[in-house]
């Protein structure tokens, strides 16, 4: 089945602690079905310092379930993904603007 959410899509938090929230996905989990947005679902990491870097309290955005994601139109709404074909290409819509993603 073809991905409704890509990675570079701004997507809003539909459940959650981070309800309202909105970030661009920086990576998508599709057997798991997650995905890292950025600035969302954001925790302390304790890591130890190595050459690379110092260590500590490190924040970073942990996964989050494709179903509590809702892409962001043009208008800065939250809409559902459909998709059509136009030409020979399958493209990705918007259901509240009709437009193609």
């Amino acid at each position: 089945m073809a991905a409704k959410l890509r990675k570079g899509d701004t997507v809003i938090v539909l459940t959650g602690k981070d309800k309202g929230k909105t970030g661009e996905i920086s990576a998508v989990m599709p057997k798991d079905n997650q995905a890292v947005v950025d600035g969302v679902n954001v925790s302390i990491r304790h890591t130890k310092a190595s050459a690379a870097s110092q260590g500590g309290r490190l924040p970073k955005a942990m996964p989050i379930d494709l179903s509590n994601l809702a892409l962001v139109d043009k208008t800065g709404k939250a809409t559902r993904v459909g998709f059509r074909v136009e030409g020979d290409k399958k493209v990705r819509f918007a259901k509240t603007t009709g437009e193609a993603i």
